[in-house]
């Protein structure tokens, strides 16, 4: 190869000899460094491992002291005196939430599955179909079993309280609004009304999520305002003259004080 200097306004030519290094292949590493830098790959691994399970271990951790706790404010409503029993049923209901995001969690991980399938739409929405089928008939089973041990210590209201505890009371809170917003309901319209709200309260108990409880009432909310409708009630008339009365209780506790 040939290149050029300009020297004393003349230009000269001079040989350069290019040297052409090979690439850079694996065969040019020394066996000691090689070895050296799978140490240094294995630590780096053994770390990261380090850090996931350590990561883990404090996400469980957190989720073991809020269960912990939220167990025990239901627990705390059943008047138990008997310390024994009293963790006996604390470890029930422990083990209930821990089965419930069991089936919750192993059922996501499967219909994702599905839907990551090269399936028609039709094939996907059956196969998820099946799935959701599967899931109501472990959480019904798991749901029947807890129940039933429960019943074997403790007694109908205090299995009652732990129904309430696991849906934030929402049947309690909803029935009396019920019953202040139509103070004229028949015996039979409350039996039914009643009896749709203890349904949703059982379903809302296998719920992950606090939103999904509140959405299991909703929709039998929905069913029963359709039914006093069909009664002859109009409910935004009866929902606005209980919204009157509230005020108006509160004006005169105010012009009280």
């Amino acid at each position: 190869m040939k290149r050029f200097l300009l020297a004393d306004n003349k230009v000269q030519f001079i040989s350069v000899v290019v040297i052409n290094k090979p690439p850079f292949s694996i065969e040019s590493v020394s066996p000691r460094l090689l070895h050296v830098k799978k140490i240094i790959l294995a630590v780096a691994v053994l770390l990261l491992y380090s850090v996931a399970v350590h990561a883990q271990q404090s996400t469980d951790t957190a989720y073991q002291k809020v269960l912990a706790e939220r167990t025990a404010k239901i627990v705390n409503t059943l008047g138990i005196i008997d310390a024994k029993l009293y963790k006996k049923v604390q470890q029930q209901l422990t083990d209930q939430y821990l089965n419930l995001n069991s089936i919750q969690d192993k059922s996501k991980a499967t219909v994702a599955a599905i839907k990551s399938k090269p399936l028609s739409k039709g094939e996907i929405d059956t196969a998820v179909k099946k799935e959701e089928e599967n899931k109501t008939a472990a959480l019904k089973k798991l749901h029947n079993e807890f129940i039933a041990n429960l019943k074997t210590s403790l007694t109908a209201d205090q299995v009652d309280k732990i129904k309430d505890g696991m849906t934030y009371s929402i049947l309690t809170v909803t029935w009396k609004a019920y019953l202040e917003m139509i103070p004229t309901l028949t015996q039979v319209q409350k039996d039914k009304m009643y009896g749709w709200l203890v349904e949703a309260r059982e379903l809302a108990m296998d719920e992950g999520s606090s939103d999904k409880k509140h959405a299991v009432f909703g929709k039998y909310k929905g069913r029963i305002n359709n039914y006093l409708s069909a009664e002859g009630y109009d409910m935004k008339k009866e929902e606005a003259e209980w919204t009157k009365r509230i005020q108006a209780a509160k004006d005169t506790k105010q012009s009280q004080n």
